[in-house]
């Protein structure tokens, strides 16, 4: 799932290329995609779009008609830029808008979920808008301190730094990265986590999210990949050995994700539990 660095990315680079376009006309031949009717796709017809936002995982198109489409790629959904319209053929399409030079900036989705998403909201709706409402404060660039933010909730780091509602941005790439940076076990409950732990997890946090807009701006241009070249030093790199003390990354297996740690570094030479043995030995 893109996630707060490819979102960023993404905004920057495709909001800095169609401010001052002219929306020639829309489509949307993903018809679950859109999830609004009031007011129209169409409603942004004859409209200048005037760039790119972010909140979150969510990108906000936004218009001079007083109009943002809002959109979530979920896990597989991608939003690009193409010198050429999509033809009939194309089955990834879900949301076009065809500006009137030609160009056209596209909704696409891979797979078969079809679970990426656009609304086109009035822009005083976007803040109330629940997936807008419900997010917790953004984990880059200057997230407030973390111990008071990850509240009393007896959950393990992994799961609360996931939950968009206490913190937006995060998802299961990143916070891999992000806790291996910090030191710490993603098992570890929020009630035994220390002041000084609570801040170089915040500064962990900074860093890995900023260090990896960094490397896609200064690598990444238009037209942007289908797959974005993810910067990962340790999630999906389980059994081989950590960038920074060379011991053996382990992981844990769940049902549809995968943890990825250093014992070493993380949780005091402990292997933790693979779920996938636990399942095969009932």
């Amino acid at each position: 799932m893109p996630e707060l660095p490819e979102v960023e990315i993404v905004a920057r680079l495709i909001g800095a290329a169609i401010a001052g376009a002219g929306v020639e006309s829309t489509l949307a031949p993903g018809v679950n995609a859109l999830k609004t009717f009031d007011p129209p796709l169409h409603a942004l017809d004859g409209s200048t779009l005037t760039g790119v936002g972010r909140r979150g995982k969510h990108l906000v198109v936004e218009s001079d008609a007083g109009l943002v489409l809002l959109i979530h790629l979920m896990s597989a959904g991608r939003l690009q830029l193409f010198d050429r319209r999509a033809g009939l053929r194309d089955r990834t399409s879900r949301v076009l808008i065809r500006l009137d030079d030609g160009r056209e900036l596209r909704l696409r989705e891979f797979g078969t979920k079809q679970a990426a998403w656009a609304r086109l909201l009035r822009a005083p709706e976007l803040e109330a808008e629940e997936a807008i409402a419900t997010l917790g404060p953004e984990a880059w660039p200057d997230p407030p301190p973390f111990l008071p933010l990850l509240g009393r909730a007896p959950r393990p780091l992994h799961t609360l730094l996931r939950d968009q509602r206490v913190i937006a941005g995060i998802g299961r790439s990143w916070v891999d990265e992000i806790l291996w940076e910090a030191r710490l076990s993603p098992f570890k409950r929020r009630a035994d986590l220390t002041e000084r732990e609570a801040s170089e997890l915040r500064e962990a946090t900074i860093a890995r999210l900023g260090g990896a807009i960094d490397t896609y701006a200064a690598t990444l241009s238009l037209p942007l990949p289908d797959r974005l070249p993810l910067p990962l030093k340790i999630h999906r790199h389980e059994g081989q050995p950590c960038p920074r003390c060379g011991a053996t990354l382990e992981a844990v297996h769940f049902e549809d994700y995968v943890i990825a740690y250093c014992p070493t570094c993380q949780t005091d030479g402990r292997v933790l539990k693979d779920r996938r043995l636990s399942r095969l030995l009932k």
